[in-house]
Order: structure tokens, then C-alpha cells, then sequence
């Protein structure tokens, strides 16, 4: 089902799904207040496709989301839910929604959560819109996702600090920032720093070429060092490379994992435009008749995507920015 009747659309629910994303509260703000404007009533449905099984139900008023677009995480929560993948609990999850009288739904989250609301349209009839939100920026389809540029943000101030320390001592240190299974956040961080080397899983590089890698650097004259690597390599990856380092080139060699530093804090001006323009044009898509799609940026504009399209499909690496990173490093 990609399209419905929207005058039966009176009630809406809004929810955030999978990892919180700096500027999920205020895509949550744009869609409360948008559907508010447009006549409509607003139900929060709390700590993601779990509140769907508990009837986590609430309704939101202007006032509720009041406050909330320079609030990282979610007010709404968000959790991790396996037992949606069981077609008879999203059949029970339907009923709870029908009950509450909700007509549609905006979900907010990442290419899991899609396929969740993908599944949840198609099979109950329940018409869902997505906006995406992570940090990651790896959802096929969009050039952009809720979060990123604040998450690029905060790891270049944190590796930024790591950069004076590595100047005063003459040290390398390996910094580790998320991206299980991508590497978009990596290689703009790795850039915005000057990084020497930066890892990421689309582009692997082993062991002995990133040690040649230093020891090129040091044979340029460099005394201290900044290698940034995605999660998504392989599992303690960073500190076997700086035992490496430490044993072949005689060089001091730190590792620092950011962590989840990197999904907290205030969003940026950027990140609140965008899921503040990503709420508003998702209720006006639903207003307009249409679903089982997410909103995406495509060539800086907003557009519509199947919701199905990222579960399907990889987004593609541009390859150029670990490219610019190593013709910088020199």
C-alpha cells in the first residue's frame, strides 16, 4: 500500500526507533506542531516498536514539545525490539494502534526502523512515513541523515583536543569513531582533521600498510600523528595496529574510542533545520495521500523514497573523501 484516503486521517502517531540521534526531538517538535496546525491530533508513542506491544501511548499538545529543538536523545525514548520481526506481533501491535484511534504514523530511525514501518503498512494497512535518523548517514536513498553533522561536530572537537596532546608528547593516537557497518562519519571526520589514515570498512586497509603509513610519516618529518577508524573494523583492530606500531617503528601509540559521546549532545543549527523541515514535509505527505515512503535528501532537496528501498539496497562510499584525506597527509 503506497497510498490511502487521508481525510480518514484525524489522529497521528510520532516515534523514534533504534539509536537516538541528535535532532530527533526536533523532527518530533515538527511534526506536533505541523499536525496541530493542520487540525489533526498527536499521539507519542514511547521507547520505539516496544510502546507499540505495551500501548506506550501519550498525547502531545504544542506545549508538549515545547523546549525540546536544542534537546539531544529523544523524549520519546527509543528501544530495540526483536520480537517485531514476528509477523503475529505486528498483528497484536495493530490492534493496540486501531484502538487508540491512530490513523498514520511518522517514524523516525534508521534503515531497521523502516523496515519495521515498511512491514507494519503493507501487512496491517497502517499508513507509515519515515524520517531518517542516525548518525551514521548510511541510509540508501538519502544523501542525508538526522544527526550526522552534529555527530561530525562533536568528534572533531574531541580529536581536535587529542591533537595537542599528540603534538606534546610525539604521539600517535588511533581515534575510533562510530560506524558499524560505514564509513561516512569517519571520512569526514578523518578530513575535517587532517588525519593521517582513516579506516573505514568500505575501504580496509591491513596492518603492515597502515604501520608504512607511519613510518612514511615520519620519514616526511612528521614527530605526531592522528589515524581515525570506524568501529566497523575488525573487533580491537585499533589496538592491535598501535601494538604493531609500537613494536615495528619503536613509536608511542594511544588509542581513544569516542564512543557514544558522539549520539549525545545539543544538535546543530543544521541538524534542527533539517529534521525540522523532514517533520513538516512528513506530515504533508501523509496529508497528501501518501505512504510507505520515507523523506530523503536528494540534490539538497527533500524527496520521497520507499520506506523498503534502504533494507534493500547499500548506500554507495564515495571513495574521493579518503582520497583527499591521504593527499593531505603528505
Amino acid at each position: 500500500m503506497n497510498s490511502f484516503d487521508p481525510s480518514t486521517v484525524k489522529k497521528i502517531g510520532v516515534f523514534t526507533s533504534g539509536g537516538d540521534a541528535p535532532g530527533m526531538n526536533a523532527a518530533v517538535r515538527s511534526v506536533v506542531r505541523t499536525a496541530i496546525h493542520k487540525d489533526l491530533e498527536v499521539v507519542g508513542i514511547y521507547q520505539g516498536y516496544r510502546g507499540f506491544l505495551e500501548g506506550n501511548f501519550q498525547n502531545l499538545s504544542a506545549r508538549s514539545v515545547a523546549n525540546i529543538i536544542q534537546r539531544g536523545g529523544t523524549i520519546l525514548k527509543t528501544d530495540r525490539c526483536p520480537e517485531f520481526h514476528k509477523p503475529e506481533v505486528r498483528a497484536k501491535s495493530a490492534q493496540l494502534l486501531k484502538q487508540e484511534g491512530i490513523d498514520a504514523i511518522v517514524c523516525i530511525g534508521g534503515d531497521g526502523s523502516f523496515t519495521g514501518a515498511h512491514l507494519l503498512n503493507n501487512e496491517q494497512g497502517i499508513p507509515m512515513v519515515g524520517i531518517p535518523g542516525t548518525i551514521d548517514n548510511d541510509i540508501a536513498g538519502s544523501e542525508y541523515t538526522i544527526g550526522f553533522d552534529t555527530a561530525i561536530n562533536t568528534a572533531v572537537e574531541a580529536v581536535d583536543r587529542i591533537r595537542d596532546t599528540a603534538h606534546s608528547h610525539d604521539r600517535l593516537f588511533i581515534v575510533e569513531v562510530m560506524g558499524r557497518n560505514s564509513g561516512f562519519l569517519a571520512a569526514e571526520v578523518g578530513v575535517a582533521v587532517g588525519a593521517e589514515v582513516v579506516f573505514t570498512p568500505e575501504f580496509p586497509m591491513t596492518v603492515d600498510q597502515a604501520v608504512q603509513h607511519f613510518q612514511n610519516s615520519v620519514a616526511r618529518g612528521k614527530r605526531s600523528s592522528i589515524f581515525v577508524s570506524a568501529e566497523g573494523q575488525k573487533a580491537g583492530r585499533s589496538y592491535d595496529l598501535a601494538e604493531n606500531i609500537r613494536k615495528k617503528c619503536g613509536a608511542e601509540a594511544r588509542v581513544c574510542i569516542l564512543g557514544h559521546i558522539q549520539r549525545g549532545g545539543s544538535p546543530s543549527a543544521t541538524d534542527r533545520v533539517m529534521a525540522s523541515r523532514m517533520g513538516n514535509v512528513a506530515v504533508e505527505t501523509l496529508l497528501q495521500g501518501q505512504c510507505n515512503h520515507f523523506i530523503a535528501v536528494e540534490n539538497n532537496k527533500l524527496v520521497t523514497q520507499p520506506l523498503e528501498y534502504p533494507a534493500n539496497n547499500k548506500k554507495t562510499f564515495d571513495p574521493r573523501l579518503i582520497e583527499l584525506a591521504t593527499t593531505l597527509a603528505t
